[in-house]
């Protein structure tokens, strides 16, 4: 089930073993599964973005006021 959320603050994710990436500020949909949870959202160019993070961070940064979750 998606739901919606926005991003407010700096939240980051780690490609592989690559350095951290910044998820852009606004709008995203949130997919949950068991043991991670996947962001979607669409840069200012348009360009449709995806990445997946641990439950436990997704909630670190959601306690944090990072990403507030849309009522359902």
């Amino acid at each position: 089930m998606t739901q919606q959320a926005t991003i407010s603050g700096e939240v980051t994710y780690t490609p592989g073993d690559g350095a951290p990436i910044t998820i852009p500020r606004g709008p995203v949909h949130i997919d949950r599964s068991e043991d991670s949870t996947t962001l979607s959202w669409t840069a200012d160019n348009d360009a449709a973005g995806s990445a997946a993070m641990p439950r436990d961070e997704f909630e670190r940064y959601v306690s944090e006021g990072k990403i507030t979750l849309e009522k359902a």
